[in-house]
């Protein structure tokens, strides 16, 4: 993290209760901001979250919901720097609740757009998903529609000193509440099975810490409309229960051999593979060190937007990025990867 780009600026996280808003706090409230304030709308995790930084006078945390555009107005005042991580982000729940998808993360996205542009923030940038790409669900097509409204908001930009919008995409955070390793560890736990969907299933995964730290390297170099996907490495989801299997069982008392895998099949809309990076997408991706910056596809409608970022690596890419182009972490490496990053603290 560049901690002089975010020294003495005041920083709103949208969802700051959840797993990336979380991390965010944690990284920023060392990184010598002016004042940190953080809304969600869960009351019982807000409560807990205020008594673990009360003796930091620069963190305020505040009941609030980004469906509520006065409260976003009011709240986004003297801010310089928006990250916005709340969303709605379960495939399941927002499948059977779509109206509140909506609500939260497309109208409450265009809450916090126009909030911004109102209180002349510096920057706002979103944390989107891979299932943004080439959507099969609700949340999917939510997230995608967030990066649209987004990418179209930089059309309103008309002098340097307005406000810059962009978003970040990543895959799986490994160990947040949503992933497949706190799944896996219980099944473990019981004696199994383990129930996997596909075992030539792949994914990208990274860390919290990683994901959190290069959000917060992307808001430092956004030009306004560009959507950074990290660069992530890739496992099969086979390998990853057979790993979790060697590294879980005997800690609960179990034999390794004893715990059994069941194929399930894949589940409706869930795809073999994750996609960062879609075939239209390649056309105006630029490759840099740790990220790509997808630009975007109308740029005749943006006021002067220079994408002249510094270690650019290509200024063309030829493939799609998804995890079934790349090569997979072997099984030793898998495991390195997740004893080095603690990744079953928190589920042991």
């Amino acid at each position: 993290m560049n901690r002089e780009y975010w020294k003495n600026k005041n920083v709103l996280i949208t969802g700051v209760c959840g797993t990336v808003g979380s991390e965010l706090l944690k990284q920023l409230s060392t990184a010598g901001c002016g004042y940190i304030i953080g809304v969600d709308n869960n009351e019982t995790e807000l409560f807990f979250l205020s008594q673990e930084y009360a003796e930091n006078p620069h963190i305020e945390l505040f009941l609030c919901d980004v469906r509520d555009r006065s409260a976003i107005m009011k709240i986004m005042n003297c801010i310089d720097i928006v990250l916005h991580s709340a969303a709605l982000k379960h495939v399941i729940l927002c499948e059977r609740s779509p109206r509140d998808a909506v609500a939260t993360n497309i109208d409450g996205m265009m809450n916090v757009i126009d909030a911004a542009e109102s209180n002349k923030v510096e920057r706002l940038i979103f944390t989107s998903s891979d299932k943004a790409v080439n959507p099969t669900n609700v949340m999917g097509t939510t997230k995608l529609m967030g990066e649209r409204l987004i990418t179209a908001a930089n059309a309103h930009r008309h002098h340097e000193t307005d406000t810059v919008f962009a978003s970040t995409r990543f895959g799986n955070v490994l160990g947040s509440r949503g992933s497949v390793i706190p799944i896996f560890a219980r099944q473990i736990a019981k004696g199994g099975p383990i129930t996997l969907t596909d075992e030539s299933m792949t994914r990208f995964i990274m860390t919290l810490k990683e994901a959190v730290s290069l959000v917060l390297e992307s808001a430092t170099m956004a030009r306004g409309g560009e959507v950074f996907v990290t660069k992530m490495p890739v496992i099969k989801i086979a390998d990853l229960a057979s790993v979790m299997i060697e590294l879980l069982a005997g800690k609960y008392g179990h034999k390794p051999e004893d715990i059994k895998v069941n194929i399930i099949g894949a589940k409706p809309g869930e795809k073999m593979y994750e996609e960062l990076l879609s075939d239209e997408e390649v056309r105006r991706t630029i490759e840099l060190d740790r990220f790509f910056s997808v630009t975007p596809a109308f740029k005749g409608i943006y006021h002067n937007i220079q994408y002249d970022y510094d270690a650019i690596k290509e200024s063309k890419v030829d493939n799609p990025y998804n995890s079934s182009n790349e090569i997979a972490l072997t099984k030793e490496q898998l495991k390195n990867y997740i004893v080095e990053n603690e990744l079953l603290k928190e589920v042991i």
